[in-house]
Formats: C-alpha cells, sequence, structure tokens
C-alpha cells in the first residue's frame, strides 16, 4: 500500500511519538523541508519513521507516489506545492491546521484567499483541538476532525523534587511568548521562591527540560497574540501536566483556548498581557499547597486522554474522510 505523504518543516522531538503511531497505522511518509525551528527543545535526527528532505517546491512531485497528502500551515510554499501535487496526482487530500485566527501580517493577508479555498475543498480538515475546530468551521470547512495534541506520556512521568516555590517558563525568547510579561508579573508578585527560565539561552535535549519540569511547582504560559502568531497550542502544557504540574496559561495559548488547561480544574487561566493577573495567579498558587496539588493531580488525569495513539487516531479520521470523499 502506497503510504500517506505528511508534508512538514520539521520533526521536533514531542511529536515523534505521535508520527510513529500515525506511521504504524496508515504507513507514512514525513516530507521535511527545512523550515525554521520554532521549538524549544532541540531536533531529532532519527524520527523512526521514513523521512526525505526536500526543497517546498519539490513536494508537489512526491505527491503521485502517495496515497493520501497531509499538509501543514508551515513554510511559504510547501502548502500549496502540496495541494497542487495531490489535485494533479488525483490523490486525496488533507489539511493539518493549527490556526485558530488568522495572522494580519501583509504577508498572511494576502495568502488569506488561498486558505480560505483550503478550508473548504480540501477533503478533510485536521485541527489541533477544539478551538481550531471552531475556528475553521466558520472558514467554510465541512469534514473536520480533531487530532489533539499529544507528547509521549512514558518519557514525560519522571519523579517530582520539591525544592520550594518554582515557577517555570519554557519556551523561545520571542515576543509573542510573553516572557517580558512574566518577568514583570514575577517582580509584582513578590512571592518566597524562584523564576526559572528555560529556552532562553537556546533548545535544549528533552532530557534536560524534563529535569526542569521536575522540579517546577507551576508551569507558566505567558503568551500574548500579536499581528503574526497566536500560540497554536504549546505541547509543554502536556509535558508538564504528565508530571503533575499545574498551568498557569493566558487565554492565548492555544492548550487553554482548546480545553485542555482549564481555570480552576487543573490550572489557573489569565487575560493574556495582564501582568497584574499574572501575578495574582502566581502569588495564589505559591500560597496554597492544598490548592496547588489539587490542581496537579487533576493535571495528570486530565492529561492522560492526550496520548499519540489518540493523535493517531483523529489524523487516521481525517485521512480516511479524505479518501471516502476523493474516491465516491
Amino acid at each position: 500500500m502506497k503510504p500517506v505523504l505528511l508534508v512538514t518543516s520539521e520533526v521536533p522531538p514531542d511529536r515523534v511519538a505521535s508520527f510513529r503511531a500515525l506511521h504504524e497505522r496508515e504507513g507514512l511518509l514525513v516530507a521535511r523541508f527545512g523550515g525554521e525551528r520554532r521549538h524549544a527543545t532541540r531536533g531529532v535526527s532519527e524520527p523512526g519513521v521514513p523521512v526525505v528532505d526536500v526543497r517546498e517546491r519539490d513536494v508537489a512531485r512526491l505527491a503521485k507516489d502517495a496515497r493520501a497528502v497531509v499538509a501543514g500551515t508551515v513554510g511559504r510554499v510547501a502548502l500549496p506545492a502540496a495541494y497542487v501535487g495531490a489535485r494533479r496526482a488525483e490523490r486525496p487530500f488533507v489539511l493539518w491546521t493549527a490556526l485558530w485566527a488568522h495572522p494580519r501580517t501583509p504577508a498572511h493577508l494576502l495568502s488569506r484567499p488561498f486558505l480560505r479555498h483550503l478550508y473548504r475543498h480540501a477533503d478533510a480538515v485536521a485541527t489541533y483541538g477544539e478551538h481550531v475546530s471552531r475556528y475553521v468551521r466558520a472558514q467554510g470547512a465541512a469534514e473536520v476532525h480533531v487530532a489533539p495534541q499529544a507528547v509521549d506520556p512514558a518519557f514525560w512521568r519522571a519523579e517530582r523534587r520539591d525544592e520550594g516555590f518554582r515557577a517555570v517558563f519554557v519556551g523561545r525568547p520571542d515576543r509573542e511568548k510573553g516572557l517580558h510579561v512574566l518577568r514583570d508579573a514575577w517582580a509584582r508578585a513578590g512571592v518566597d521562591g524562584e523564576l526559572v527560565i528555560v529556552g532562553e539561552s537556546g533548545a535544549l535535549p528533552p532530557a534536560e527540560v524534563r529535569n526542569f519540569l521536575a522540579a517546577a511547582s507551576v508551569l507558566v504560559m505567558p503568551s500574548i497574540a500579536t499581528r503574526a502568531f497566536r500560540e497554536p497550542w504549546g505541547l509543554v502544557a502536556n509535558e508538564a501536566m504528565h508530571m503533575n504540574v499545574p498551568v498557569i496559561a493566558t487565554d492565548a495559548v492555544g492548550a487553554a483556548a482548546g480545553g485542555l488547561v482549564r481555570d480552576e480544574r487543573n490550572g489557573l487561566v489569565v487575560p493574556a498581557n495582564d501582568a497584574q493577573a499574572l501575578a495574582a495567579a502566581i502569588r495564589r498558587l505559591a500560597g496554597d499547597d492544598t490548592l496547588r496539588q489539587t490542581l496537579g493531580r487533576n493535571a495528570g488525569r486530565d492529561v492522560a486522554g492526550f496520548t499519540p495513539e489518540a493523535w493517531a487516531a483523529g489524523m487516521a479520521g481525517a485521512i480516511h474522510t479524505a479518501e471516502l470523499r476523493r474516491n465516491r
């Protein structure tokens, strides 16, 4: 059976288990075009699935040897090349999207008509979560499947260490990650503890990130929305929650908008770009051990269903729907 062609810019460590699970179900060939890295963890050279490195414009020629084509929204020409290649070869096409609001840069505004066409004419759409599904349905998508964002639970379960109150941030130091807001909030909070910044000096191996999270009292995700970016998900939320670490996230974080991080259930959700509200959330968890432990236990329970197998099942559902629609 021919493989499913998955077009993406990289295979970061937090996606390896999911890609492997989809490969086991469907047979996968990853077309990696070497786009800009947008993860705080280092990439992997041997992901355990078939990978071919290509230039973006060369993606189209791979479609004829695939059973179906799945492409994300990253890159400059990879997505249109994948779509054109799938249509020319008469292969089912699945759009895999993280967007829950269209970016407002000039380049993105130019791409908007094309994406609207894809929402309406892709054979199926696979989304990061319900927040993305709501958006694409509003844009005219009919066949929408959620592939819930996931990391490898076995890797991220580690023995916790109590080293006093530690608020941990994991991510790039880019403005949209909200690190400047977090630093302001930490100064305002005035708590007895430590703010640990992971990833500011460069990407780290996953084991090092895990080590930082093992000593975390709370993970803080202070992302803000910009003209060019809105946090699609934030897989570090999954990673922390598998370790029973509660999460403070802003409402600009996809993992909160998509229903994983839930206010007062497994974490606290605050308005984006509001240092005072973020400070109050930090202060509250620093001063209430019982609440912190309750939120952490709930976090571990709530993330349990967000597995690589669940992601693969969601993607497989989109692929099978696309095949039925294209071949009927």
